[in-house]
């Protein structure tokens, strides 16, 4: 049996670390190597609030039943007029599908009635106090009604084409 000698004395130099995404990497003295993986369950431990959205639709179908769509968003991210082109809600009429601004406030043809949740958005932009000055309060335009406000969540439900209704 092999006999070790200890009375030699043995230093120690303190770990080096390096931190990569998912993984702690320790160096300890003598090349030993020693990997410490973290489990990533890709959740954020704070989450950002949302706000859930339904649209109506603007006419009734055979039944008499007013289409809905669901989206939800992020507080404070986004517009809704993004919110409703990623989740293919349709927005324009005919004439706006051709003739609207991308979104730039300068057209009108992305007006919106918001039915519920108007204190989950922000206030009325300088171009909807323009083009939306004879029209009632609860009428928006899609391009710039943003969402939330990064703090508060809710629901909104908004009328898709409100100049439709009869």
């Amino acid at each position: 049996m092999a006999t070790m000698n200890m009375a030699a004395p043995i230093t120690f130099r303190p770990p080096e670390f390096t931190k990569s995404r998912h993984k702690t990497v320790i160096y300890l003295p003598k090349r030993i190597h020693i990997s410490v993986s973290c489990a990533s369950t890709g959740a954020s431990t704070t989450t950002k609030p949302e706000i859930e959205l339904e649209f109506i639709g603007p006419k009734p179908d055979e039944n008499g039943k007013f289409p809905m769509d669901k989206a939800k968003a992020v507080s404070g991210e986004k517009l809704l007029r993004n919110i409703m082109s990623e989740n293919k809600i349709e927005l324009y009429a005919a004439y706006g599908k051709v003739m609207n601004c991308g979104g730039g406030g300068s057209c009108g043809t992305c007006i919106v009635e918001i039915i519920d949740g108007k204190d989950l958005l922000n206030e009325r932009t300088n171009p909807e106090l323009r083009y939306l000055k004879k029209k009632p309060e609860s009428w928006r335009l899609a391009c710039q009604t943003i969402v939330g406000n990064k703090e508060n969540s809710g629901k909104v439900v908004v009328q898709r084409l409100p100049q439709w209704k009869k």
